[in-house]
């Protein structure tokens, strides 16, 4: 999925929970491998407000299909597999970024095959490893997408992963270790170059900030209930974003009388987070299952102090003590005391801080884009010698 225009982020737009962080990299990634000439097609699907035609720098381009419907992805599958080898039949490499979605990956691998190309996937989330199930949804998804996960990962020229664990996962059930590639998310560190202005006058500090969508698997429930155990009465809480679960989480703030500290501020575009983090005190990542979670790298950059979950590949990136907090995910209290913590540990949260921006430059989208163009370049070069196309 791509980053829709801020157009699609309020409105009719905002039920189609149009952006998260496997759409700010997909799109940061293709903004950075543009400016190094890298000509691209990006095919993904289209919430309302969004063109169906859109120019992103020079040398890419963007096609948006799919109908007005919230469920199934939109339906953008039919048109995308009539649109899929058509595009494809002026590319040299095939890349598939695979989230939950089930169609994405068959339709990448068709047209890649149809035109003799390598294929490059990308696993924003492991269907197999890292899903959680918790409703008839993520069950269906982990049935039916993970045996597609795996025959993606066993058959693809190159494997991305973000994260250190999943390569392991990946090593241990069998996938070969020279097409596996760990390549993070990354961040534009242009993005944060303040001064910002407040886009929270009028809300006190100190201020607790989670930057996310509103869904299940972000946990936010677990942080409308630690909202309600803080300890001290001024901590505001601000939710940033927007998604399927923000009615039952609004309920759920007014049962427990949240009211007062409980701030649901909606989707924000993907340049002014930054502006939101420079004016927040620390930022909380409560998920109940993360591949690694982009926002993580956006607070290192803004230099914040960072209590998250202890899930999935974040321990990766997050280091207990030395650039944010871990808690057990789903632990309200744990999750509190985190964050009380924070608040009353100047000393403690300016270590972390330190340590975050510290970490925070290994992340640079100009020098990942580098390694994916390398990627690309070693696949191509043994691909056009195993069927014989090179000069």
């Amino acid at each position: 999925m791509f980053e829709p225009p801020a157009s699609a982020l309020v409105g009719k737009g905002v039920r189609f929970d149009p952006i998260g962080g496997m759409q700010n990299h997909t799109a940061e990634l293709t903004r950075a491998l543009d400016r190094r000439g890298v000509v691209q097609t990006v095919l993904t699907t289209r919430p309302p407000t969004a063109p169906y035609f859109q120019r992103i720098g020079d040398h890419a381009r963007v096609i948006r299909v799919g109908f007005p419907v919230r469920r199934f992805r939109q339906l953008y599958a039919p048109q995308a597999a009539i649109i899929a080898p058509i595009v494809a039949a002026r590319a040299d490499v095939v890349h598939v970024h695979l989230g939950e979605d089930l169609a994405v990956l068959p339709l990448g691998a068709a047209a890649a095959r149809l035109h003799g190309l390598p294929l490059v996937l990308t696993v924003h989330t492991s269907l197999r490893h890292t899903l959680a199930v918790s409703d008839l949804r993520s069950a269906l998804l982990k049935t039916l997408g993970g045996p597609i996960e795996r025959w993606g990962e066993h058959s693809a020229e190159a494997v991305l992963v973000i994260t250190p664990r999943l390569l392991r996962l990946l090593l241990a059930d069998g996938v070969d270790e020279n097409r596996v590639h760990v390549i993070p998310p990354g961040v534009n560190p242009s993005l944060f170059e303040g001064p910002f202005e407040d886009p929270f006058a009028g809300i006190r500090r100190p201020r607790v900030l989670f930057a996310g969508r509103l869904a299940p698997q972000k946990g936010v429930s677990t942080l409308v209930e630690a909202a309600g155990l803080l300890k001290d009465p001024s901590a505001q809480v601000l939710l940033v974003g927007d998604g399927p679960e923000r009615p039952k989480l609004e309920r759920d703030a007014e049962r427990l009388g949240m009211g007062d500290r409980l701030h649901f501020v909606g989707f924000f575009a993907h340049d002014r987070l930054p502006a939101a983090m420079a004016h927040a005190d620390l930022l909380v990542l409560p998920s109940l299952y993360e591949e690694l979670g982009t926002v993580l790298l956006e607070a290192m950059q803004a230099a914040l102090p960072i209590v998250a979950s202890r899930t999935g590949g974040i321990p990766d990136v997050i280091e207990d003590g030395v650039n944010g907090i871990l808690v057990p995910p789903g632990e309200p209290e744990a999750l509190a005391h985190a964050i009380d913590r924070l608040l009353a540990d100047r000393d403690l949260a300016r270590r972390l801080s330190e340590g975050a921006q510290e970490r925070g430059k290994d992340y640079d989208w100009e020098v990942l884009a580098e390694r994916v163009i390398k990627v690309y370049q070693g696949i191509t070069a043994g691909w056009c010698l195993a069927e014989e196309c090179c000069s």
